[in-house]
């Protein structure tokens, strides 16, 4: 049942999705207005006009503690479905929880240890 020719529509749905794009962005770029200005090119952010430069160092803490954050957040998303099934998992299923929640726990320890928590350092 799955061979070649089964994936033939996905290939042309792809294949029309690109081409649109495609087309949509080369004709904007070869149709639209071409007057460039330095009022045009100036940053504009809700009416305020811009103050200095925008490109100053971010401290890698507040990047750290972005993706802890995503880490930690997509970490719980996975135990949505062990609480719509719990019942059905049974005791094999209450070990694979345990055993996430034992490595989640595991990781947690490490990075607070390694001070990626403390921000005064």
């Amino acid at each position: 049942m799955s061979n070649s020719s089964s994936y033939l529509p996905i290939l042309i749905q792809t294949a029309v999705a690109v081409g649109f794009v495609a087309l949509a962005l080369g004709l904007s770029h070869l149709l639209g207005p071409k007057r460039k200005t330095v009022q045009k090119e100036e940053n504009f952010e809700c009416g305020i006009e811009s103050q200095g430069n925008a490109r100053f160092p971010v401290s890698v803490k507040y990047f750290l503690t972005a993706i802890l954050f995503v880490l930690f957040d997509v970490e719980v998303i996975f135990f949505y479905p062990y609480a719509v099934n719990f019942k059905e998992m049974g005791v094999e299923g209450f070990l694979a929880v345990v055993s996430f929640v034992a490595l989640f726990l595991s990781g947690f320890i490490y990075v607070w240890r390694k001070g990626a928590f403390e921000w005064e350092k």
